[in-house]
């Protein structure tokens, strides 16, 4: 299976909000609606290559619903919405969900689903789509989730227009926060043949990544006691942050090399989420 980004998801209490931090950085949203649950909607901003970076949060984060985080396949992410994880998962399109999630179950992949879902967008248009959870964890943790639309796929995201992401393209990586790089590195391979990950260490940051080659996966284990660690604790597996294929000059807090790649993190605590840019 190609794993072709469809979306990156960022968590959080109050949408507004959100969309407010990610537009004084260029990234302009534009409201999707409520899900089919109720209890969740979205913004979205859509880029070049397809995919799009999803803000999501409860419609009232004082809703007594909440208590039982919500319902259905995507309940595993309200306590990343409620603790304002910022990053927390990520999708990758299938063409046959369910050839696809019986390919996975034969390889020893825990899969659940594929299952209906949906949202209504402001102007009225029903969104529908399926999608199947991989892995043990909550949708899109570490195995990504896999969804295919039921309703063109163009009604859901297009390129933003108008208020246009300012100089982004598309989604380059996905960073997932793990606690044993090897199991993570061999479990990736056993799903998707993936092959062998370079890894390396960067102390500064304090963590130890492998990077696939050719993909968006990139794995991240704590050296030590580390926000990374203290994350984990916190919200478990998942991904801890995104990087956006840019071009520009863009203001960034500070900088990393990864893999040979000069990626500049935008500034955390304004966003609220751990976002960097790399050059398209």
């Amino acid at each position: 299976m190609d794993l072709k980004i469809d979306h990156v998801t960022v968590c959080g209490r109050n949408l507004e909000r959100m969309r407010g931090a990610f537009a004084e950085v260029g990234l302009a949203t534009e409201y999707g609606g409520r899900h089919a649950n109720g209890l969740t909607h979205m913004a979205l901003a859509g880029f070049e290559d397809g995919s799009y970076l999803e803000l999501i949060a409860p419609v009232d984060a004082s809703d007594p619903a909440l208590a039982v985080h919500g319902t259905g396949m995507m309940s595993g992410w309200m306590p990343l919405m409620i603790g304002a994880a910022g990053a927390g998962a990520w999708a990758v399109r299938a063409k046959g969900i369910h050839a696809e999630a019986e390919r996975l179950r034969r390889r020893g992949i825990a899969v659940r689903g594929p299952e209906r879902g949906g949202r209504t967008r402001p102007d009225g248009t029903a969104l529908e789509w399926e999608t199947a959870l991989v892995g043990t964890g909550a949708a899109g943790s570490v195995l990504p989730f896999v969804i295919e639309d039921r309703t063109e796929r163009t009604l859901r995201v297009r390129a933003s227009e108008g208020e246009r992401p300012q100089g982004f393209y598309g989604v380059s990586a996905v960073v997932i926060g793990v606690r044993d790089l090897l199991g993570a590195s061999t479990l990736f391979d056993r799903a998707f043949g993936l092959g062998e990950a370079a890894v390396e260490d960067d102390a500064a940051v304090g963590v130890r990544l492998a990077f696939f080659s050719g993909t968006p996966v990139m794995l991240a284990e704590p050296l030590g006691t580390s926000w990374l660690s203290e994350r984990l604790e916190q919200f478990g597996e998942c991904p801890a942050g995104f990087v956006l294929a840019a071009s520009g000059k863009m203001k960034v807090a500070r900088t990393s090399s990864w893999f040979g790649r000069r990626i500049g993190w935008l500034d955390e605590r304004a966003l609220g989420a751990r976002v960097g840019v790399v050059g398209a």
